[in-house]
């Protein structure tokens, strides 16, 4: 049965269990602030983007064998790009 998506919403839904199960496998190793979304943006981004005619499986597959040390790196990385500034604004 082949499960055709009509959107990239209807797929991540789809997806939602496997990457809330690797983040409770990731929490369990003391990775607790790497969320779903980095998750999916990781592996969008990296390895789905390049390929074709992935299948349901093929993805839940990636997300459960997903490397901890690669989804580390990413999500530090990530961190790092982002410009963090002091509130100068007025306190109240």
């Amino acid at each position: 049965m082949d499960i055709e998506f009509n959107n990239v919403k209807e797929l991540y839904e789809r997806l939602k269990p496997a990457l809330t199960a690797k983040v409770t496998d990731l929490r369990r190793n003391d990775l607790d602030y790497i969320k779903i979304e980095d998750i999916w943006n990781y592996l969008k981004d990296t390895k789905w983007s390049k390929a074709n005619n992935l299948l349901l499986y093929q993805m839940v597959d990636d997300i459960l064998n997903l490397d901890e040390k690669e989804i580390d790196n990413y999500v530090k990385n990530e961190i790092r790009k982002k410009v963090i500034k002091p509130d100068l604004e007025e306190m109240r």
